[in-house]
């Protein structure tokens, strides 16, 4: 993964992770400790699905960016789709607090979107690759005289 992949990557996940441990401190004191565990659930949840999202949805740039935009969407509604399976299958379970994990999954997934727009805004990356100063010099296309 290039540096500036990483870099994207941590930029998004470390704000996120923060934001995880002041829910389930806040969780902790709300709903005790299945709250906070709860909350944890939640953070780990949104940082395994958002960033799994982000390395592909990257990879995908690099390798096809004629399907980026259309790739992008199929990626956001599949993470959706697995979110809705990992709630359900999660319903009736009484290992966290459902409300705990349910808004530190929302307050995760807004945390994560504004540090990666933030990362890609400030991101200095090249879009078009700078001439060189030593390259060799441009051959004769045409028919010689």
């Amino acid at each position: 993964m290039p540096s500036n992949d990483v870099r994207t990557l941590l930029q998004a996940a470390v704000p996120t992770a923060a934001a995880g441990v002041v829910a389930a401190a806040v969780s902790a004191g709300v709903a005790g400790g299945k709250g906070a565990v709860g909350a944890i659930v939640a953070t780990l949840v949104v940082i395994l699905f958002m960033g799994i999202g982000l390395g592909v949805l990257l990879r995908v740039a690099r390798s096809l960016p004629h399907l980026f935009q259309a790739m992008g969407l199929m990626l956001y509604t599949a993470q959706l789709l697995l979110l809705v399976i990992f709630v359900a299958a999660f319903k009736n379970t009484d290992l966290f607090n459902p409300k705990a994990f349910a808004i530190t999954l929302v307050a995760a997934t807004l945390v994560w979107i504004g540090a990666q727009a933030r990362a890609h805004m400030t991101a200095k990356i090249l879009y078009v690759e700078p001439e060189s100063t030593q390259g060799a010099k441009p051959e004769k296309t045409g028919s010689a005289t």
